[in-house]
């Protein structure tokens, strides 16, 4: 068979028909069927935003794998960076270490969803009996890459089972970082998921959803066809407001929104808070077909524990109404496992090509893997789940 590996510049250059056959149920069967944010549909419409392209420093390079008829049989996201921002896995340090060292460490390629830290496909290979030979012609298509456009290196990021145990293989080196999902385990109803916590941590979540709403405030799923420009202009002043104090320059345009709202809608559940007629926060949430992915959160009023009632406990209610497995809640956040939230090793893979950046590197993330292994192991055992001898 006759194969060739291609660069799209943009996924204006790729049918969304032909991404998605790729993208959409890859990876193993503990993985979502439908990950939102490798679709076709999210990823073009960072980039018809704006909020991706070589002015940002987010250059799209996407490696195709066709065939001799020009059928696309695996894909991967990767941009061309000229920084190290909107990534949530850090290697600034290596960056500075590398440049005082006399070398220059970007341009480097990201595998990766831009501004999203989610674990999904990032090797995007339908499954079938040549999955794993695909996978490795994909990783080549990268290395070419990195020596054609004279990059540093390449990260692969919030990666899955799959494309980790592929990357690492082919001497990817692997890092390991942790989160905080809420698993659903059966649950009929919100009170049966408290019925499952001690007691006395059922009596602080009772309370912080009382006083959550305790200034008349009310709560609104709004998904589908419902989501109107009206919501995506409230949306955007609770998100231009955190973004602006949380980071100082916001990822994500107006654009955006709209685009996601017309292309993805079905995918979306914006959970609204409304006080006197008015929305005063918000938390965005994208909808596969086994979990929910928490990802933004702004508000133009405070009220005590209204981040913790709109970002995980109305995420938590749709999870069990819907039927959905798992809630992933974003990037950091100790503070999640008060709230039912258990702690997840994530991992990323990196293949840098001057080897004694390599061999630092390495060295770094071996002990790093460990520190993350004990940090998670003692963190589970902080859970509020109640222990056999409890109520």
């Amino acid at each position: 068979m006759t194969i060739q590996v291609k660069i799209a510049q943009g996924l204006g250059a790729v049918s969304a028909a032909d991404w998605d056959a790729c993208a959409l149920g890859s990876g193993s069967g503990d993985d979502d069927p439908h990950n939102p944010f490798v679709s076709h549909a999210f990823l073009s419409a960072l980039e018809d935003s704006g909020c991706v392209g070589a002015k940002t420093g987010w250059a799209p390079l996407h490696v195709l794998f066709e065939d001799e008829a020009g059928t696309i049989l695996g894909a991967a996201p990767c941009y061309l960076k000229s920084h190290s921002m909107g990534e949530y896995v850090f290697d600034h340090s290596w960056a500075d270490a590398y440049t005082r060292a006399g070398g220059h460490y970007y341009p480097k390629l990201q595998v990766a969803v831009p501004f999203t830290p989610a674990m999904g496909p990032r090797l995007l290979v339908p499954h079938g009996p040549r999955a794993s030979e695909i996978r490795s012609y994909l990783i080549g298509g990268l290395r070419a890459l990195r020596e054609q456009t004279g990059a540093s290196s390449i990260h692969a990021t919030f990666l899955q089972e799959e494309d980790l145990k592929a990357l690492t293989s082919e001497r990817f080196l692997r890092r390991d970082d942790q989160q905080f999902h809420w698993f659903n385990d059966h649950y009929g109803s919100f009170e049966d998921f408290l019925a499952a916590l001690a007691s006395r941590k059922r009596k602080v979540i009772r309370r912080e959803r009382r006083d959550a709403l305790a200034d008349g405030i009310s709560i609104d799923w709004v998904t589908g066809r419902d989501i109107t420009e009206a919501h995506w202009d409230s949306f955007f002043a609770f998100y231009m407001d955190t973004g602006s104090r949380k980071w100082g320059r916001p990822y994500l345009n107006r654009r955006f929104f709209s685009l996601i709202g017309e292309r993805m809608a079905d995918r979306i559940l914006l959970v609204m808070a409304k006080r006197n007629g008015r929305h005063v926060a918000g938390a965005i949430n994208f909808i596969g077909d086994k979990r929910l992915y928490g990802r933004n959160w702004g508000c133009i009023e405070d009220h005590p524990f209204l981040h913790f009632e709109v970002c995980y406990y109305q995420a938590i209610e749709f999870a069990i109404t819907r039927g959905l497995d798992r809630v992933e809640a974003g990037a950091q956040g100790e503070h999640k496992l008060a709230r039912g939230y258990r702690p997840v090793i994530t991992s990323s893979a990196h293949d840098i090509a001057d080897p004694s950046l390599r061999r630092a590197v390495q060295d770094y993330l071996e002990q790093e893997r460990l520190y993350v292994s004990e940090a998670a192991e003692e963190l589970s055992e902080s859970t509020p789940f109640r222990h056999r001898d409890e109520d």
